[in-house]
């Protein structure tokens, strides 16, 4: 029951920043299941004893994958699907827990906070260039192969 919720939570969350950020209405859906799987892969992949970094790497490239196709589908820009769907991944508790800790006085586990975020900011910027450099090859691929 758990999983259903953060589920349906993930992609409520990702539309509604959707909404705020003002896509387009027809990309609304496409963007919340890609926030909603993506989320889900991550749970799953934690629940599996991934690290934080490889769990974000993974569920950030499948968002990345995902924004190719709705893009090329809806003839529309990736960004647009992008952007929402980052919305579960996005690491705003560590970053409020490392700037709380620094308040404190607790510089120790501010860095350790602050370790977690710059990890899992690392993760989702390289699985988004992992994703440009698949997009380049299955291009230049298909290119070639209607070259021949």
């Amino acid at each position: 029951m758990e999983w259903i919720i953060q589920a349906l939570l993930s992609y409520f969350s990702t539309i509604g920043f959707g909404i705020i950020a003002n896509i387009p209405r027809r990309a609304l859906h496409a963007s919340g299941i890609a926030g909603m799987i993506s989320w889900l892969i991550f749970l799953i992949l934690r629940a599996h004893s991934f690290g934080i970094g490889s769990a974000n790497f993974f569920a950030a490239f499948f968002i990345g994958l995902a924004s190719i196709f709705f893009s090329r589908r809806k003839k529309m820009p990736m960004i647009i699907f992008i952007v929402p769907s980052l919305v579960p991944l996005v690491p705003g508790a560590p970053a409020y827990q490392a700037v709380r800790e620094f308040v404190l006085g607790n510089p120790a586990d501010g860095f350790q906070s602050m370790l977690t975020v710059i990890i899992t900011a690392g993760a989702i910027a390289a699985a988004f260039m992992m994703t440009n450099l698949v997009e380049q090859l299955v291009i230049k691929w298909h290119f070639r192969k209607k070259v021949r």
